[in-house]
């Protein structure tokens, strides 16, 4: 089922371009034939090249050139670089960017008059389950908005939000995996300090958390109800529970939020 018209250019072939790109490709939204993609390290071109069909070239003119749709999955820091060296094609190219922090202003004054959709994605992408919230720029049109949420559908669901909230967006959902791989990794510790076998708790721990989820999910339950559904009087997991409200571990992960949604704000400036 091709829904993407034309070429898809995708400058930036890192984790989360190819996590796009080999999604899109496996929901058949486009060939190969018809996906260009730059990076400026060759091993990584011929990486690409010969993982998916696409042709991986070095000069990101040339993907910015051809492309209907335009992918812009570089580095926050290497933006005004990589973007002041791009020519300017006709109006009607589609720019989505997955540029932590910059701004839809910033993206819309390197891409005049052109639609423009910022999105932040996130790691689960890369196997289908990833949390993408999109804003849209001032010339998208209901055309513009189908693509953007076709393409990262491809990689797991998609919100659509006011460009105000794109940064706390970034320091929950789109940093977020790294706090939770965090928990899941201390949680193995625990398992292992209170004398089981390392395997054994690593096992334990991502299925616990990820069974929660699901369950979550599948429910509807807040969490709240969940926590106090499994937590008995004077039992196991309340003196647990306790003691995490010792430490200060809710208060943490928001602070945590906090902290990444200010970068992301920094980042843009």
């Amino acid at each position: 089922m091709t829904i993407l018209t034309g070429i898809l250019g995708i400058i930036g072939g890192g984790v989360m371009g190819e996590a796009l790109l080999s999604r899109i490709l496996e929901q058949e939204l486009i060939e190969a034939s018809r996906v260009m993609v730059s990076d400026p390290q060759e091993s990584r071109r011929d990486e690409l090249s010969q993982r998916y069909g696409v042709q991986a070239i070095a000069h990101n003119a040339m993907v910015a050139e051809s492309a209907q749709t335009l992918l812009l999955a570089i580095k926050p820091q290497v933006f005004e670089r990589v973007v002041g060296a791009l020519s300017h094609p006709a109006s009607d190219q589609l720019v989505v960017s997955i540029l932590a922090g910059v701004p839809l202003a910033k993206l819309e004054a390197a891409f005049p008059h052109q639609p423009v959709v910022r999105a932040m994605p996130n790691t689960p992408a890369t196997v289908g389950a990833g949390m993408t919230a999109i804003a849209l720029g001032q010339h998208t049109k209901d055309s513009h908005r189908a693509i953007a949420h076709q393409l990262f559908t491809a990689v797991g669901k998609v919100v659509e939000v006011p460009e105000t909230w794109m940064d706390a967006v970034t320091g929950l959902s789109g940093s977020g995996p790294g706090y939770v791989a965090i928990v899941i990794e201390a949680l193995a510790d625990g398992g292992v300090a209170a004398g089981l076998p390392r395997a054994i708790a690593a096992q334990l721990a991502l299925q616990t958390v990820l069974g929660t989820a699901q369950l979550l999910h599948q429910t509807g339950l807040h969490p709240a109800e969940l926590k106090d559904r499994v937590t008995s009087p004077g039992g196991t997991t309340i003196t647990g529970i306790a003691t995490l409200e010792q430490a200060g571990l809710r208060s943490a992960l928001i602070e945590a939020v906090r902290a990444a949604s200010h970068r992301s704000k920094e980042l843009g400036s």
